[in-house]
């Protein structure tokens, strides 16, 4: 149970060592929104690879799925900290959940080098209710007081920064692009800077399943590109039909990419503060990756449908590139502090052999290592049990 706030603004911190914490409805809720965000940066991606503008779409998809990670996390672990069961806690939740979806339809201002004031406007909105939700911890929790305020003002500043370089800043161009960079590494330096005061009292097991979910989330596009590619299939339905490869390729790689990741129970050992750190950045690329997947499925949709503008090897390249980085991803926050020598290398290992057939090989044989990989991991791995989403935890 969450212990009670002290008064109507102030909320208190919960209880670190709460059995069967689980996503509340309210979490789940504020996922959607994160869903649709996630969806726009994705098909701003895909476009831009398609219209052979890789480059700058790239870099669009890495600033805009940034924004919405870094809100996202934000929420997340101050949701698992403190009490999230009052009035004022749900309105400022919705008020986060608005600027999400402010967020998503901004999105593709930036892929076009416009001016993004959605964009802009919805992150305002997110970021100001986050500092409303510090400021009224620092109120419910006087142990953690210093940590609250150091939070609510690192946010502030980063938040004037950001409309600096709104307002002032030249979309595209390269100052534009260091400036934004700079941004990102502000905002990556608050949390750290925060929590050297008091370690704020988040709840491992939560955090641990709330990353899941948004796992899930990603792994959702490859099952919208699946869709898509056996909707156009559909207009000639055959065995030979490329189309139907794609679609069932995209299927099977959310699958393989979802049983890497769900196949250990406990993905964080422990609540130490630089592993912990280490393991909740580190998580960017890898859901970034699996964001990335499903555009890189649509961009071949496009190829084979003859509304792209680049070849087959570069949709190949755009499906191998993110499921490398995946692996690689997970490697980094999960497998390469296992103890056994093929659990701990078995992923880095099948990043590099699907980035390899990806570059020179044909997308097939990409498949298939990426399926060896995971056949390698689960049987080193056997007597596990995997962890379901959305379970409680003792």
């Amino acid at each position: 149970m969450s212990s009670s706030a002290p008064s109507f603004f102030g909320l208190g911190p919960r209880d670190r060592s709460e059995h069967h914490r689980v996503s509340t409805p309210l979490e789940l809720l504020f996922d959607l929104a994160i869903v649709v965000a996630i969806a726009s940066a994705g098909a701003g991606l895909h476009h831009a690879i398609s219209d052979a503008h890789a480059a700058e779409g790239i870099l669009a998809f890495a600033f805009s799925f940034f924004a919405i990670w870094w809100a996202w996390m934000n929420y997340t672990w101050f949701a698992s900290a403190y009490d999230s069961s009052g009035t004022w806690f749900r309105l400022l939740t919705m008020v986060i959940i608005l600027g999400a979806l402010l967020v998503a339809a901004g999105v593709p201002a930036l892929f076009a080098a416009k001016p993004f004031y959605l964009l802009w406007l919805g992150f305002v909105l997110m970021r100001v209710a986050q500092i409303m939700l510090w400021l009224a911890a620092a109120l419910g929790d006087p142990e953690r007081r210093t940590t609250a305020l150091r939070y609510a003002f690192g946010l502030v500043i980063a938040q004037a920064y950001w409309s600096g370089l709104f307002f002032w800043g030249s979309p595209g161009t390269t100052a534009f692009t260091l400036a934004f960079i700079a941004g990102m590494a502000l905002e990556l330096s608050v949390p750290a800077y925060a929590e050297l005061a008091a370690n704020t009292p988040w709840h491992r097991h939560h955090i641990i399943e709330r990353y899941g979910l948004l796992n899930i989330i990603v792994l959702g596009e490859s099952m919208l590109a699946s869709a898509a590619a056996m909707r156009r299939a559909d207009l000639q339905l055959s065995l030979t039909n490329p189309l139907l490869h794609v679609g069932i390729s995209a299927a099977v790689m959310a699958f393989v990419m979802w049983w890497a990741y769900f196949q250990r129970e406990d993905h964080l050992g422990t609540q130490e503060h630089r592993r912990s750190f280490v393991w909740g950045y580190g998580h960017v690329v890898l859901f970034a990756a699996g964001a990335a997947t499903g555009a890189g499925f649509g961009v071949l949709i496009d190829i084979l449908s003859q509304k792209s503008k680049v070849g087959l090897r570069t949709g190949d390249i755009a499906v191998a590139v993110p499921v490398a980085l995946y692996f690689a991803g997970l490697w980094f926050v999960r497998d390469r502090f296992q103890s056994s020598f093929v659990t701990r290398y078995a992923l880095l290992a099948g990043a590099a052999a699907v980035l390899g057939c990806g570059l020179f090989l044909p997308a097939a044989l990409e498949l298939m290592t990426v399926c060896a990989v995971i056949a390698v991991v689960v049987r080193s791995t056997s007597g596990r049990n995997v962890q379901h989403a959305g379970r409680g935890h003792d």
